[in-house]
């Protein structure tokens, strides 16, 4: 089994996570919602000798894709996500930098992704698995044999996504996170947008939005 390993680094004053994810066999990485801070997700994957491979964008907001577009230039690699309901997002994204003095470009990735999809990084192979809610084209990459989702902002420790924003519908948060990552199984190890990873186990039993009991799961 080819391991992946994550390196996790909060950027922006959004404290996003931008996970650097990485193919121990062949160090062949991909850079994951890169929203910006873009020396430091360089700094990094230079520190640890990897190869950037691609980028992975699981939704369209502009802590997650912000800089997606120069990171891209820069590096010469391809856009691979998310699903092309959150087309309407990447096209505002310099529109909502200005908004938070951010320096954010439009953005049209390489490929859109639709459910079912599957993303190599090196040996890896990550299943793209659709969750609208938060963003109506959010998707979550699940890599089965390293038991580990990277999530976005559909479920945090503690908390689900917020779906106030334009196109957010919170029965369709719920519908995913049951119907699409509860299945998966307890022990898969999430990395979402922001805060600690958990376990879909821990979140069922102590997530006050989609814990069982919350939702009167038997």
């Amino acid at each position: 089994m080819s391991e992946i390993k994550s390196l996790i680094n909060p950027v922006t004053p959004f404290e996003q996570n931008a996970p650097i994810i990485y193919c121990t066999e062949t160090k062949m990485c991909a850079f994951v919602d890169p929203g910006g801070d873009i020396d430091k997700l360089l700094e990094v994957a230079k520190r640890y000798q990897l190869i950037p491979e691609k980028i992975l964008l699981t939704h369209g907001h502009l802590d997650h894709a912000g800089a997606a577009a120069e990171l891209s230039e820069i590096l010469n690699i391809e856009i691979y996500g998310p699903h092309k309901e959150d087309a309407f997002l990447l096209d505002a994204l310099s529109d909502q930098g200005q908004m938070y003095g951010m320096q954010t470009r439009n953005c049209t990735p390489n490929y859109w992704l639709e459910d079912g999809d599957e993303i190599s990084v090196g040996n890896v192979k990550f299943q793209v698995i659709f969750c609208p809610g938060h963003t109506p084209g959010h998707i979550v990459f699940f890599n089965k044999e390293n038991k580990l989702a990277l999530v976005g902002d559909v479920i945090f420790n503690g908390s689900i996504g917020r779906t106030d924003f334009p196109r957010g519908n919170h029965q369709d948060l719920l519908d995913s996170i049951t119907k699409k990552l509860w299945p998966l199984g307890n022990d898969i190890e999430f990395i979402s947008g922001h805060g600690p990873n958990s376990t879909f186990g821990h979140e069922r039993q102590f997530n006050m939005f989609v814990s069982d009991s919350a939702l009167d799961i038997d």
